[in-house]
């Protein structure tokens, strides 16, 4: 099979890319600008471009199909050439499925924790000797790239994104996949660019519930309205199964998954992660994996890659990294920190980056999203506001939607780290939760800083 990316360097491009090279496809592909991590990986794997830009020579009639990227723009002059032969192409979601509609699909979907719940999946069952595909959205220890297809596997696991599938398909990807096993994890409005209003988003989880397979079953998060609803609406012939939190205990800020009389130490921690646990047992289980097994292969889960990831700590200090930017998400993140650390004062910061939340519309969704905290800062760069073409912010506008006694918020990373350092971290926790990278800083590098001197 040869296969050809249009726009090959995004993230979730170039692990598929990588992923059908593993699996013995000649692959190809194009884009105008490639940045690391994926630079250096496709060129580990000779899939690097040798010349950044779009060539319309490189589509013929022996490409057996074109994978094409949400980079791309609708008139980009290799997608134009291969609409122009005829040629099959295909979105990411559409390509995946294509390679794994024989097999068992488990798609994990929700405005958070998808990505946690796909990766504790996937931990289990690599625990437990059980081959499959999959798809996540983030790197995790023991896995060496985001996507692996196989022809021996009859199991896929795919995290399911609900934002468009391409500059062409504006479909949401999970609604592409298809699944035998669902699970939904939550509802709370994300890319207002996309779904303007609550009611378009929410649709969207609902449809995604009737695409569910034949004689289906869709695991839920119980203590969500909306998705309550829908399961209990849903087609008869799919079985709904609503779960809670896991039982668990903390001593000494160590948190324990208890079964009967038995207890397993974790490595994660927080009530959205003991809600994420629950609902990765079910998947297991309905997999074949027992509680035991499930329980002791999590104790060794350390978690995916910037989700409450610990950049750097001391005695008394601990630094953490979170991809956290919706409101949800701030919320659950900032609430866990806390809670686990009781006798520590929290610090939190927070970056508004995505389209959504530098959007004046849906600022106030982000009202006493970092309350838990004991200071909360938060920054954007106006410029940014400018490149994506949106409505001015101001400070005092941002200050009042998060309606949280005492945040400040900065436009200057500068000045904002520099407020960082100057602080005493003895007895605090730094939580810094962000998509982007406050305007080129090094957050690895603050945090060990920090922590050094306190």
């Amino acid at each position: 099979m040869r296969i050809h990316f249009i726009a090959i360097g995004g993230s979730a491009m170039h692990n598929l890319a990588i992923a059908l090279h593993k699996k013995g496809f000649e692959v190809s592909g194009s884009d105008d600008e490639i940045f690391e991590p994926s630079k250096g990986r496709l060129e580990q794997y000779g899939l690097l471009p040798e010349d950044y830009g779009w060539h319309p020579e490189k589509l013929s009639t022996t490409i057996d199909a074109v994978i094409l990227g949400m980079h791309a723009r609708p008139d980009n002059p290799e997608l134009l050439k291969a609409q122009q032969l005829g040629l099959k192409i295909y979105s990411y979601p559409e390509y995946l499925y294509e390679q794994t509609k024989d097999k068992l699909r488990v798609v994990v979907g929700g405005s958070h924790g998808k990505t946690s719940i796909t990766s504790m999946i996937m931990h289990v069952l690599k625990c437990n000797g059980v081959q499959f595909d999959y798809m996540v959205g983030a790197k995790l220890d023991g896995f060496d790239t985001m996507v692996s297809l196989s022809h021996e596997s009859r199991i896929a696991v795919f995290e399911g994104d609900e934002y468009l599938s391409s500059p062409i398909d504006r479909r949401p990807k999970f609604h592409l996949y298809h699944p035998h096993i669902a699970l939904l994890s939550g509802i709370a409005w994300d890319h207002i660019n996309v779904f303007p209003t609550f009611e378009n988003y929410v649709e969207q989880f609902r449809l995604f519930a009737d695409l569910i397979e034949k004689d289906g079953k869709l695991f839920y998060y119980g203590g969500d309205r909306h998705l309550c609803d829908i399961a209990g609406d849903l087609r008869a012939d799919i079985r709904p199964q609503a779960y809670r939190e896991q039982p668990s205990c903390v001593e000494d800020g160590i948190t324990y998954l208890t079964s009967g009389n038995d207890k397993y130490r974790l490595q994660v921690f927080g009530d959205h992660n003991l809600q994420n646990i629950a609902g990765a047992k079910l998947v297991c289980n309905e997999l074949g994996i027992g509680d035991e097994a499930f329980f002791s292969a999590m104790a060794f889960f350390k978690g995916a890659a910037r989700r409450l990831e610990v950049l750097a700590e001391n005695g008394d200090s601990t630094v953490f990294y979170d991809f956290a930017h919706s409101p949800s998400k701030l919320k659950a993140t900032t609430e866990a920190v806390k809670k686990q650390f009781g006798d520590r004062k929290l610090i939190a910061v927070m970056e508004l980056h995505t389209f959504s939340s530098l959007k004046k519309e849906f600022l106030p969704q982000y009202e006493g999203c970092m309350a838990a905290a004991d200071e909360a800062y938060v920054y954007f760069n106006p410029q940014t506001i400018v490149h994506k073409q949106l409505e001015p912010i101001t400070k005092e506008q941002v200050a009042e939607a998060f309606a949280s006694g005492g945040l400040q918020v900065f436009t200057d990373s500068d000045e904002l780290f520099a407020r960082l350092q100057s602080k005493d971290w003895s007895g605090k926790n730094l939580l810094i939760m962000t998509s982007g990278n406050f305007s080129g800083k090094d957050v690895k590098e603050l945090a060990e800083s920090l922590c050094s001197k306190s």
